[in-house]
């Protein structure tokens, strides 16, 4: 039985033609595995992928609630577009190069320009990113705008599991500047008191650990 569950899913990657890399959790449940400058990701974490019709790859554990939370948003004529989700640790190492070369094109140092990139990218292998259960949601801009896609996932998007990852005014604690953009899938339990509570992934590990 096992081994016709490993091959099932060795199938359903080459299906939807999404690559991945044996990355780990390190908590007892997987939607709470907290990844940060201070926490990489673990060494044994096993992404399962599935695509979406634009592309985009996210584990195939969040895709029901994350499609649920997208049609209750058409349903109230806003239009999402999951613009960037699961991340090879090549592709993160490839973003954080691009990042440092803008800042050095404007003048900076070396040191300079790593320091102000890791303000904007997490580093490879600090990406939640490479968890594939965290994504960035813009506008379908021919149908929505982005502030509208932002206010509805601010005040819905627990309903479904998912928070919003990086607030404003969080920046010390997070270590990443606001992102009104990106969500990350912490279950729907959670979800909600991290939002009754108003606090980041971080203070609710915290507070529960």
């Amino acid at each position: 039985m096992k081994r016709k569950i490993i091959i099932l899913l060795i199938l359903l990657l080459t299906f939807t033609g999404c690559t991945q890399a044996a990355t780990s959790y390190n908590t007892v449940s997987w939607e709470l595995v907290l990844v940060n400058a201070d926490n990489p990701l673990p060494d044994n974490w096993e992404t399962q992928l599935v695509k979406l019709d634009n592309g985009v790859c996210v584990d195939s554990r969040v895709y029901p609630d994350l499609q649920a939370m997208f049609d209750a948003m058409r349903s109230d004529d806003i239009y999402p577009v999951a613009g960037e989700g699961y991340r090879t640790h090549e592709a993160q190492e490839k973003i954080m190069e691009n990042k440092v070369n803008a800042f050095l094109d404007e003048g900076y140092s070396r040191k300079d320009a790593k320091k102000l990139a890791k303000d904007w990218v997490a580093e490879p292998g600090r990406s939640e990113h490479e968890l594939g259960i965290a994504l960035d949601i813009n506008a379908d801009k021919s149908r929505s705008g982005n502030e509208e896609v932002y206010q509805w996932l601010a005040d819905h998007a627990y309903k479904y599991g998912f928070i919003l990852r990086y607030p404003e005014g969080a920046e010390e604690i997070t270590g990443i500047d606001y992102e009104p953009w990106h969500y990350r899938y912490v279950g729907k339990e959670a979800a909600k008191e991290i939002y009754s509570q108003g606090v980041t992934l971080e203070e609710y590990l915290s507070e529960n650990s």
